[in-house]
């Protein structure tokens, strides 16, 4: 049976999480929805830095998912990024990340916006 795209996703995220929190990151947030905006998949901090993560996915071996990081996609998370910050009153160092899931191999891409 075909996995649907939604459980795809979530398991996905799932795993990501898992990295991220071994990786020393706390998780503040999964699929932040800012209205009019978009989504943030993952918002975690580690130190002193807040980080605004996208995470992209692929079951096919012929594409590689870090394609699907767009300059659409990251204006949408900076936006939804300086969002959450203002509604959380937030005035500190963030930083746009994508994490790229290959099945079981995750690729952490700090600062993808600079």
């Amino acid at each position: 049976m075909r996995e649907l795209p939604k459980l795809f996703g979530d398991k996905s995220e799932s795993l990501a999480t898992r990295f991220l929190e071994q990786e020393g990151f706390v998780i503040l947030e999964r699929n932040y929805f800012a209205r009019k905006l978009g989504e943030i998949d993952i918002i975690a901090q580690r130190e002193d830095t807040l980080h605004f993560i996208e995470v992209k996915s692929s079951k096919s071996g012929s594409f590689d998912p870090v394609y699907n990081v767009t300059p659409a996609k990251l204006r949408k998370v900076i936006n939804s990024a300086y969002y959450y910050m203002k509604t959380k009153r937030l005035d500190m160092t963030f930083s746009i990340d994508a994490l790229i899931v290959r099945g079981n191999e995750v690729e952490f891409l700090e600062n993808v916006t600079l």
